[in-house]
């Protein structure tokens, strides 16, 4: 009895010790854990690729993940010191009158800027409220969407992971690190029925998820590493739901990819500007 006992308080302790020297490590995997069980779960039968009518269920489903992983690991590694930190900078919403104007204007303007561009190329890419019959029911869903997604996700994302990365990353290394997994923690809500069946829905793809989220965080480290403010984080992403949702223009095959790339340009050349900016203002 007494040996059993022992190795199982030498597995606790290793489990706890890695813990501690992989928080980080063990976000991530639990994250996805997490996340798509919670979907696969939901997909019953049905499998995947998920089908629309399971869409929005399936999206609410996947948010289980950075917020659970969160819960637990800062209970288990940082205990209620790190549950109060967590709130101070959930709570902390005073910051200067251009970070408001940065975490809720980047994600639209560039949008805006991307579709006038466009548009000299095809008059297909519009603002999809134009096309809305509904204009107010269509702003209010993007904004209430992104208040849910935004908070549950950044709960985990810039409430545990990114702090913990900036450690030991620059703000371009944690943007780049965080947004390439975020873009991988999407594949179940992009993968669509001929995703690997040829070479263009596969390239659609990967667009979609590697493209334009990594300069985007890469963005929000740059906001919260001068604001240390969690909730600007939420209303970033609030802001980038929004947009998606009341500004995305309603193209399909290669136009979406074209507008999915010139977003991500645009995006990388903003985050490049601001990073070289603050670099240059701290020399």
């Amino acid at each position: 009895m007494m040996i059993e006992k022992n190795r199982w308080d030498g597995m606790m302790n290793g489990i706890n010790t890695f813990l501690i020297r992989n928080p980080v490590l063990v976000f991530f995997v639990l994250v996805f854990v997490i996340s798509w069980s919670a979907v696969c779960l939901l997909a019953g039968t049905g499998g995947f690729p998920i089908n629309q009518d399971r869409a929005m269920v399936m999206g609410m489903a996947i948010l289980l993940g950075p917020s659970m992983a969160c819960i637990i690991l800062t209970g288990t590694v940082s205990g209620r010191y790190g549950f109060r930190d967590l709130l101070s900078r959930l709570l902390k919403w005073r910051a200067g009158v251009h970070w408001y104007a940065a975490t809720l204007l980047i994600a639209p303007i560039s949008t805006v800027a991307v579709l006038l561009l466009l548009t000299l190329y095809s008059s297909e890419f519009r603002p999809n409220i134009l096309l809305s019959s509904d204009k107010p029911a269509l702003l209010i869903s993007g904004i209430m969407g992104g208040l849910i997604v935004g908070l549950f996700e950044e709960l985990g994302w810039t409430g545990f992971a990114v702090p913990r990365l900036r450690r030991v990353h620059s703000i371009i290394g944690t943007g780049v690190i965080t947004g390439v997994i975020w873009g991988a923690w999407h594949f179940p809500l992009f993968w669509e029925a001929g995703s690997f069946h040829s070479p263009f829905p596969f390239v659609l793809l990967i667009v979609r998820l590697f493209s334009w989220l990594p300069p985007y965080r890469i963005l929000m480290v740059w906001m919260v590493d001068h604001t240390e403010s969690l909730f600007l984080a939420i209303l970033m992403h609030l802001s980038l739901v929004a947009t998606l949702i009341v500004l995305d223009p309603a193209v399909t095959d290669e136009k979406l990819v074209v507008f999915i790339l010139a977003r991500a340009v645009v995006l990388w050349i903003i985050a490049g500007l601001v990073v070289l900016t603050g670099r240059k203002a701290t020399s």
